[in-house]
């Protein structure tokens, strides 16, 4: 009877011992490792490429190229390598850290080899806003045709983040060309077009109207013949901030930054924002978006690719922490990093 009581009263004393160590547990840490492969929730590797990250209603939502698993070379076009245009993925996430597969939320057009989003054309950089008024998701994202000539700006809406998105059309905006390009919401809920223009050799900003699915006519020029793509726009402490690339195809280069009063105001190049080993060629990646951390006041996560030419659909994806230093935005390399840091 004894040896009952005191058995019992061991098992007592080990389940109230690891409830306490269950209360005192941290949660994982959300640990980022540039340049290997992520896997969603289900084990596949993410695919959402060229893409940009949209928080709302507590969740976040990467939205990315869908790239087909056959990469070839034609000699024809400008960048050599492609694949086929699989439509626009999502994944969702409520800590950056797992991402849940969630569709392929603008699927491509297999029925009709005419239409901008059949596989054989370029679907490329989409990006998506809310927009509080008409309480619509909107996409835009680079549409183009396989010799990269056409150089339009698609859109599409959708009543809920994970879509399905309703084809709108596209357009050449203001007349001008567009190929890479970037969305910006404003505090003050003005939304802007960001995109390279004039054959890549400028990049146009433009001022979106109030249901985000078409360009007003108001616009500015910048970076006039320097040849910039890949751009990504933050704020930060009342400035606006804007990374680029260079043109020089699926290969890397050196990343520049500017910074200005307003986006349709006038923009100073400040350098390079990426610091110590591999910074001349971007850690060997692309810029494509700069995510704010909700819910920490100035954190900022810079989104690159690693291009991989001859395997697109092996493309890696490189996250990386800014910093600020005398007002300017700093990148330095990481093998790994906490969100939580």
């Amino acid at each position: 009877m004894q040896k009952k009581k005191y058995l019992l009263f061991l098992g007592a004393w080990a389940c109230l011992f690891m409830a306490g160590v269950g209360a005192c547990r941290k949660p994982a840490p959300r640990t980022i490792v540039p340049g290997t492969v992520w896997h969603d929730t289900e084990g596949n590797p993410i695919n959402a490429h060229g893409g940009g990250i949209l928080y709302h209603d507590g969740t976040y939502y990467w939205y990315g190229e869908y790239k087909g698993d056959s990469t070839r070379y034609s000699p024809d076009i400008c960048v050599g390598w492609r694949a086929e245009a699989g439509g626009v993925a999502c994944y969702s996430s409520a800590d950056l850290a797992e991402w849940t597969f969630e569709g392929v939320v603008l699927p491509p057009d297999t029925a009709d080899p005419r239409s901008d989003l059949h596989p054989s054309q370029i679907i490329e950089r989409p990006k998506v806003v809310y927009n509080d008024k008409t309480e619509k998701f909107v996409m835009w994202v680079h549409i183009d045709d396989p010799n990269y000539e056409k150089a339009h700006a698609g859109v599409a809406v959708a009543d809920s983040p994970t879509g399905p998105f309703t084809y709108l059309g596209s357009c050449k905006p203001n007349g001008e060309d567009s190929r890479d390009q970037t969305l910006f919401k404003d505090d003050d809920g003005r939304a802007y077009h960001i995109y390279s223009s004039e054959w890549n050799k400028t990049l146009h900003i433009g001022l979106l109207n109030e249901d985000y699915t078409r360009h007003t006519g108001t616009y500015t020029r910048n970076f006039v013949g320097q040849y910039r793509e890949a751009p990504a726009v933050f704020k930060h402490e009342g400035k606006y901030y804007l990374i680029p690339s260079g043109c020089t195809g699926w290969d890397p280069n050196t990343a520049q930054c500017a910074v200005a009063d307003s986006m349709l105001g006038e923009w100073t190049v400040i350098g390079n924002p990426c610091k110590g080993e591999g910074a001349e060629t971007t850690f060997g990646a692309q810029s494509t978006f700069v995510l704010p951390v909700e819910g920490q006041e100035g954190r900022l996560v810079a989104m690159f690719d690693r291009w991989n030419k001859t395997d697109l659909d092996d493309s890696r994806y490189v996250w990386l922490p800014i910093a600020f230093t005398d007002g300017r935005p700093v990148i330095e390399w990481k093998d790994a990093w906490n969100l939580d840091e």
